[in-house]
């Protein structure tokens, strides 16, 4: 007779099940974990489509690795960490991979209309509207909360490559959302 796994059952369990390849835990795991590990994903990846792929890739690694995860350790965490590398290798194979844009030349396109986005949908339309290497290092340095040092080993750029990446997301996104703020008001 099969035990059911309940979505409810601790964490832990849930781990330790999964450990031992059972796949109704891996699917509760999964079921309990998708909705973030969707959202992670989407802080890097545009494109809604490309950034489930690379969700369901990730979970399928960390299917294939559970027995290296130390139960000590969030295993959110750990998960978070295997989407955040999975993504930047996503990243890697595109063709515009890591490019730095000087702000003076690029501009940033305006949503349709910003009366029908709330605060969160504007920021990530600006934060999406980044270009690649300075999205990526936003969101590791400002989302994930890596050190610069970290970045350039994750992403095989130097230290003070990192450091400009972050300096012209942040000046192309308060450039963007003080134009939306603008327009939202009226005053442009």
């Amino acid at each position: 007779m099969s035990k059911l796994i309940s979505i409810n059952q601790s964490l832990s369990e849930l781990v330790g099940l999964a450990q031992k390849s059972n796949q109704k835990a891996q699917l509760a795991l999964y079921d309990k974990f998708s909705g973030k590990m969707l959202g992670v994903c989407r802080q890097y990846i545009k494109d809604l489509q490309f950034a489930e792929d690379v969700m369901i890739t990730s979970f399928h690694k960390a299917f294939q690795n559970i027995n290296k995860y130390e139960p000590y350790g969030s295993f959110e965490g750990w998960l978070r960490r295997i989407m955040v590398r999975e993504c930047i290798s996503y990243l890697r194979i595109q063709k515009n991979k890591f490019n730095v844009v000087e702000i003076k030349d690029y501009y940033f396109t305006q949503p349709a209309s910003t009366t029908d986005l709330s605060t969160s949908d504007i920021i990530q339309t600006a934060v999406d509207q980044l270009p690649i290497g300075c999205k990526t290092i936003f969101n590791l340095y400002v989302v994930e909360g890596y050190k610069h040092r970290e970045i350039s080993e994750l992403l095989h750029v130097s230290i003070g490559t990192s450091k400009s990446q972050l300096a012209h997301a942040k000046k192309l996104l308060k450039s963007s959302l003080a134009n939306l703020n603008n327009t939202h008001n009226g005053t442009q």
